[in-house]
């Protein structure tokens, strides 16, 4: 006679056991493969089901298929539980909103449904690597992976998950260990998620973005919220956003750990600043409430944006220093990190200066707060703007920015926010709008971006940026934000001119 499956909420954790489990996998993109592959190696019997039935997740199903996973590929596997057999637990990818019918069966039905994120923590051993968080609507990716870079200069081995780099559950699960893990978490990753117990983590802004994902702005703020939740050591937070304060004072940590703000001015006391030029903190020294520790200059940032170093990016700096700081890293890491850390693809990066004008790749800004960070970042600029809003008021953007615009390309299917605003605040600057034509394959996608480049360089002369920061994102014309930077980046590798 089978022995009855232990419900999985009776089972002890760190270090928990799937063995016997029978786990539903919701979504099989890179997160449901690594949470399928890694509970299967531990005996669990999973089934992964997911709506898109293309070539690429067909060949992803084939290699744990020859392991023993069942996948179901297409829509009608998402609609409802299967009827064939008992499900003891649900992990759901990111993507796969609340209202979901299968994960809304499932909540109904009283099967506990967890992200990636909850299942790694609970499966990592208690010994396991240390995790600090970063979570925000902007920033994410620069202050992780810059994170990431300071605590290898520390000498630590150290990755970057969730969001950017591994899936979590393969780096906690990792057989030669990690010293500490840097994640990036997303608003849907935290929603399915009720145990982090991070040794420190950071909120870097709260601004409108998911809104339909969530049901709301309340919704997606207590979202983000729960990073804190049984923090260890450092709550990170930013002084000019009071959304992250009321974050950090709701939050239920373990004793002893501390508020750390974040400000581009002179810090006050348990809070990183900027002094003449100086990245300091008056946080973590013994000495804090008469000095401050050198941590890395803004000199030291330099090479990361030719065109000028934004604000948005020093507070990403000073927050990956403050995550680092909590753990104990060094000051003189900070800084080597800082120095030796490269900017990934399509956030911000600078491509070509051609006679006298910067091409930066933002296509990452892909709403109105990254897109604002972006624009602040330079005094003269040509902004190739537009896409799918997915609703978000442009209107306050092209305000704030109205001065630094020489020039504004749109793309997207529909402009007319842009063109309205645009008409509102900066009526005096040309607009040039790219006919948007039929952009269902890549030669029309390419055309259209080209077109975009070469009405830019029109509008530009020396000493100008032009800039990709749609504040939207990109599904109304290309395949994704990346194809988006991508052809951008072709386009101006293709422009006649001299190349600094």
């Amino acid at each position: 006679m089978t022995a009855p499956v232990v419900p999985v909420l009776q089972r002890p954790w760190p270090g928990l056991d799937v063995s016997g489990l029978r786990i539903l996998v919701a979504g099989f993109g890179v997160s449901g493969y690594a949470v399928a592959d890694q509970t299967m190696q531990r005996g669990a019997h999973v089934l992964a089901v997911d709506g898109k039935d293309t070539e690429e997740v067909r060949e992803r199903a084939r290699i744990l298929e020859v392991l023993g996973v069942e996948v179901r590929l297409g829509a009608e596997h998402t609609t409802a539980l299967p009827t064939d057999r008992e499900i003891d637990l649900v992990v759901t990818s990111p993507g796969w909103r609340p209202d979901q019918p299968l994960l809304a069966a499932a909540g109904a039905a009283g099967i506990p449904i967890w992200s990636e994120v909850e299942l790694a923590r609970r499966m990592q051993a208690a010994d396991g690597p240390a995790w600090l968080g970063v979570t925000g609507t902007n920033g994410k990716t620069t202050t992780v992976t810059m994170l990431d870079s300071i605590l290898r200069a520390a000498g630590l081995r150290a990755t970057a998950c969730g969001n950017v780099g591994l899936p979590v559950i393969e780096a906690a699960l990792d057989p030669e260990g990690y010293d500490v893990l840097a994640l990036e978490l997303s608003s849907f990753q935290l929603h399915w998620t009720e145990h982090l117990d991070l040794e420190a983590a950071a909120v870097l802004n709260i601004s409108e973005d998911h809104l339909d994902w969530h049901g709301g702005a309340e919704a997606y703020a207590a979202a983000k919220g729960r990073i804190f939740e049984g923090v260890r050591t450092a709550c990170v937070y930013t002084v000019a956003d009071d959304a992250t304060r009321h974050l950090v004072e709701q939050a239920d940590v373990v004793e002893g750990a501390r508020a750390i703000g974040l400000t581009l001015g002179t810090p006050a006391l348990s809070e990183l600043g900027v002094v003449d030029g100086i990245l300091v903190d008056r946080a973590f020294i013994a000495e804090r409430r008469r000095a401050a520790a050198e941590l890395a200059t803004l000199e030291d940032l330099t090479h990361l944006a030719p065109h000028g170093v934004g604000p948005h990016l020093v507070l990403d700096a000073l927050a990956a220093a403050a995550l680092a700081r909590a753990y104990g890293v060094e000051p003189i890491a900070v800084q080597q990190g800082l120095r030796s850390y490269q900017l990934g693809g399509h956030r911000a990066q600078h491509l070509a200066t051609i006679d006298g004008v910067s091409y930066v790749d933002d296509t990452k800004a892909t709403n109105p707060a990254a897109a604002s960070a972006s624009l602040r970042a330079a005094e003269r600029t040509v902004w190739i703007a537009g896409g799918d809003t997915k609703g978000a008021d442009v209107d306050a953007l092209v305000a704030d920015n109205a001065s630094r615009l020489v020039g504004v390309v749109l793309l997207g299917t529909e402009a007319a926010a842009f063109t309205q605003a645009l008409a509102r605040h900066a009526p005096e600057v040309p607009v040039r709008r790219v006919d948007p034509g039929h952009t269902d394959d890549v030669g029309n996608r390419s055309r259209l971006m080209q077109e975009a480049v070469a009405a830019a360089h029109e509008l530009a002369t020396a000493g100008d940026v032009v800039l990709l920061a749609p504040a939207a994102a990109s599904i109304d014309q290309f395949r994704d934000y990346a194809e988006r930077g991508d052809l951008f980046a072709a386009a101006v590798s293709r422009l006649p001119g001299e190349r600094a």
